[in-house]
């Protein structure tokens, strides 16, 4: 088949692929975005999260098997997003003192920077920097520029937070109690949004064929140079937004003289080879948590909600995934036509959380109730530990977002 005909139209499954989706309410362009990832003639099994919302090509929230092709925009323009959270065996209360003037404070402002393009003059060190960047010409020509990056958290809805934690299963290694915590959120910075809009470029060049509504769908081949070219550049960016959060959380130790009694982490923008209903397929998970039988996983709800540490179900009609998070309910532009600072203010008072900085796109009225989206999988995932932010740290205000 020559995907570079212009004279091709596109044909779609005879019936779409099936798929099941977990909460309610869930907005109508969402719905619409997971059926028409399912329409594709490469689709195999989706899956609509419940903290679901709108995206490019697939919703956020959206998980879409398919056979032997992958998705750039399913994958998502930040590579590897992830989760990692870090436990400290000290008191809470050494936390709760802090009020964006202390220890912690100080931690979190030096050894992470937030904001586009920021970077770090003394470059971090990570074993990632020795792999082969030459895997992909993107990523071999943003090389440096990932390196400066290294340990940096950008802008958008990232964050870096120190909270309270609250471990009820000692599954986990650890007496059950009340623990301070450092979580944080960020992906594959510059470098990993290049990878993207490389080859989201370069698969939509190659599938002309696609209606309007369905361009932000398109595929690469896995056994063709491209499809290679972008799986080994993804995965690369796997790493290096690993060593990215592997950097903030050593560093803040570091700086803090602690130790780490206990990591959990996961990628929620990122592609998968797996094998479902005895077929290897690649599953993409594009603001969706991997929840196989016993994995662990992180999902954060806001700035003034818990985040919980959950164990996979393994539920197959899921492709093995849970939520990522609450989910948006209010676009950004929105957000910031319509919030007041004063109330985001007062409930994060409320709440016992000080607030180093952020914008008003990302304060707690833009997402959903996390306790109704845990609620709506509890066939997905068992949570097994409640973390509490109390300092947060985000980028500041009129910073573009690259999520």
């Amino acid at each position: 088949m020559n995907t570079n005909d212009p004279t091709k139209t596109f044909t779609p499954r005879a019936a779409p692929a099936p798929y099941k989706q977990w909460g309610v309410d869930l907005e109508e362009q969402s719905i619409q975005q997971m059926i028409n990832g399912c329409s594709l003639p490469i689709a195999v099994q989706g899956a609509l999260m419940p903290d679901a919302h709108p995206g490019y090509g697939l919703p956020i929230g959206g998980v879409l098997a398919t056979d032997n092709a992958v998705i750039p925009y399913a994958v998502g323009v930040d590579i590897a997003c992830r989760m990692k959270l870090s436990v400290y065996d000290i008191p809470a209360k050494k936390l709760t003192k802090d009020k964006g003037k202390g220890r912690f404070t100080n931690a979190i402002n030096n050894e992470t920077k937030f904001g586009v393009g920021s970077f770090f003059r003394d470059k971090r060190h990570h074993d990632v920097m020795d792999h082969d960047w030459n895997v992909s010409p993107i990523t071999k020509q943003f090389k440096d520029k990932a390196w400066a990056q290294l340990g940096t958290s950008g802008s958008g809805n990232h964050f870096v937070e120190f909270g309270e934690i609250e471990i009820t299963d000692d599954s986990l290694g650890l007496a059950p109690g009340t623990y301070v915590a450092l979580m944080s959120h960020s992906g594959s910075r510059g470098t990993g949004a290049n990878v993207a809009a490389h080859y989201s470029k370069l698969a939509r060049s190659q599938h002309p064929e696609l209606p309007s509504e369905l361009k932000h769908l398109a595929w690469l081949d896995m056994e063709k140079s491209d499809g290679i070219e972008y799986w080994a550049a993804m995965e690369l960016m796997g790493e290096y937004a690993a060593a990215n959060h592997a950097c903030i959380h050593k560093h803040i130790a570091k700086n803090l003289g602690l130790e780490i009694m206990l990591d959990v982490e996961n990628h929620h923008n990122f592609a998968w080879k797996e094998t479902h209903g005895a077929k290897e397929v690649i599953v993409h998970r594009k603001g969706a948590t991997p929840a196989g039988k016993g994995v662990l996983g992180v999902i954060p709800g806001s700035m003034a909600s818990p985040a919980f540490i959950v164990r996979g179900k393994g539920e197959a009609s899921s492709l093995n995934s849970a939520a990522h998070g609450a989910g948006r309910v209010m676009s950004r532009k929105k957000a910031a036509n319509k919030l007041k600072w004063k109330d985001a203010k007062q409930l994060l008072n409320q709440r016992g959380v000080t607030l180093l900085s952020a914008g008003i796109d990302e304060v707690p009225f833009v997402y959903k109730d996390i306790d109704q989206v845990m609620a709506a999988q509890n066939d997905l995932v068992e949570p097994i530990a409640r973390f509490f932010p109390r300092l947060v740290k985000m980028a500041p205000a009129g910073e573009h977002p690259e999520d």
